[in-house]
């Protein structure tokens, strides 16, 4: 994204009683498409490890007691999510980032997470992600996937909070690529925003 159209400003700051810890792999760190980040960034109750790294074994998850871990992916015999929303413990949302096999490798991958019970969202709507292709007809981004899953523990008004912050950062990139029109741009386009042709590899003022 360029530096005109950066969507810091509309990042929001969203206390949780959940704790979401992001496990990224190495390699999905790297992309600027990546999601989990911006999900953080709104999240002041989260923390990032980053994984994948062959001369740096990940260290151990702490859990503090009296919470309640659990990981956000679809393993067989995974639990629904909807479950704990009454949870009298806090909940620690372990969410792994990366592509579907990176992802189904965190819970073994990351010491302290193999006892955690595994977790799922209900069936949504598709994703509204339109920067990268979807393996899995199911699949969301990873900001979605928190959004909703906070949206289960922590209520509405928080999954609508995260979800508004991802589509400006969509649609502004679409809107630099000239893939969408400037009145359909969540948040709007920032004075003096450029817009990239990729026809010509030149930025031009808006």
């Amino acid at each position: 994204m360029h530096g005109s159209l950066c969507v810091c400003e509309l990042i929001p700051s969203i206390p949780t009683r959940t704790r979401v810890v992001l496990v990224i792999h190495r390699f999905e760190d790297r992309k600027p498409t990546n999601t989990g980040r911006l999900a953080t960034a709104c999240l002041p109750n989260s923390e990032v490890i980053v994984r994948g790294h062959l001369d740096q074994p990940s260290e151990a998850l702490a859990v503090p007691e009296g919470v309640r871990p659990v990981v956000l992916f679809p393993y067989e015999g995974a639990r629904p999510l909807t479950e704990l929303a009454a949870s009298p413990e806090p909940i620690l949302l372990v969410v792994p980032d990366g592509n579907w096999r990176q992802a189904s490798k965190v819970q073994k991958r990351l010491p302290g997470l193999r006892e955690a019970p595994c977790v799922t969202l209900p069936p949504g709507p598709p994703s509204t992600y339109r920067l990268r292709s979807e393996a899995h007809p199911t699949g969301l981004a990873t900001i979605e996937a928190i959004a909703r899953a906070l949206g289960i523990l922590e209520g509405p008004e928080v999954e609508s909070a995260l979800l508004r912050v991802f589509r400006a950062m969509v649609d502004r990139t679409l809107w630099a690529r000239g893939s969408l029109p400037t009145r359909d741009v969540t948040g709007g386009v920032p004075s003096g925003a450029r817009r990239h042709d990729p026809a010509s590899g030149i930025a031009r003022q808006r």
